[in-house]
């Protein structure tokens, strides 16, 4: 029987240095369920924030590979509660092609700085924060500040293996003709090779970047969401549980006030 072929990331994408997680780290991934019911329990406290004045700049949400805008949605009311306007990316499932993707939420981009009259600032989880960067280093015009939770712009294919599953069948997905999807070319060809060096490109000056990680990440190597041009914050959750988990909600609301 002929061993079927599966479709690997360029060797440029995991730099050295940078490993894959083990299966112990995935694992830990578990404790998102934790950390659901603690913002569970947060939500059903009344806002601690609420009162305030509106913040004039937007806030546009961009959701990681193999989620949608629906990901961010405790981390949009915890921002709204705080006087923050928040907008989606329009991303409702994110697995294309990461270029289209910058497209798009450029457009998008465009849209509510129109709207409000000013630059937004950008949150992006894990593929959203990298999506994030690249936008901002394409459009610092648009872009007020930037917040990423769990990106690993350093070396995106340092991943746990199940993630590299799920890009394999994306490609294989796209071979067989489906529309819309990330092809081969986005994952070991030069359309990777764009992606990547444009998440390495020096940002603006003066542009606030704060690099939310956490050494409990079970997805990717959190050493590659050390972007040197941005202030780092740890804080404890897992990959997935970024999304949800209170101190990482409150990590960005420090990082986005910080911000001038």
């Amino acid at each position: 029987m002929t061993a079927v072929s599966v479709t690997q990331a360029a060797p440029f994408l995991r730099p050295d240095g940078f490993v894959r997680p083990p299966l112990a780290a995935l694992l830990r991934e578990a404790s998102v369920v934790g950390e659901s019911l603690r913002y569970a329990v947060a939500a059903g406290r009344p806002p601690q924030h609420a009162g305030r004045s509106r913040h004039p700049a937007p806030v546009v949400l961009v959701p990681g590979f193999f989620a949608g805008d629906l990901t961010l949605a405790a981390l949009a009311r915890t921002l709204r509660h705080a006087g923050y306007r928040t907008y989606r990316s329009g991303i409702g499932l994110n697995v294309g092609c990461t270029l289209d993707a910058v497209a798009q939420l450029e457009q998008r981009l465009e849209g509510v700085v129109q709207r409000r009259g000013g630059p937004a600032y950008l949150v992006g989880h894990s593929l959203g924060g990298m999506l994030a960067r690249g936008l901002a280093v394409r459009r610092p015009d648009l872009v007020a500040g930037l917040v990423t939770l769990g990106s690993p712009m350093l070396a995106p294919g340092a991943h746990h293996l199940s993630l590299a599953a799920g890009v394999d069948l994306l490609v294989r997905l796209s071979r067989a003709g489906m529309p819309g999807l990330m092809a081969e070319e986005c994952v070991a060809g030069d359309c990777a090779r764009e992606s990547f060096d444009s998440s390495r490109v020096p940002l603006a000056a003066g542009l606030p970047f704060t690099a939310v990680y956490s050494r409990r990440d079970g997805v990717v190597d959190w050493r590659a969401c050390l972007d040197p041009q941005a202030q780092a914050v740890e804080v404890g959750a897992s990959h997935v549980g970024m999304a949800v988990d209170p101190s990482v909600h409150r990590a960005v609301l420090r990082a986005l006030r910080a911000a001038p």
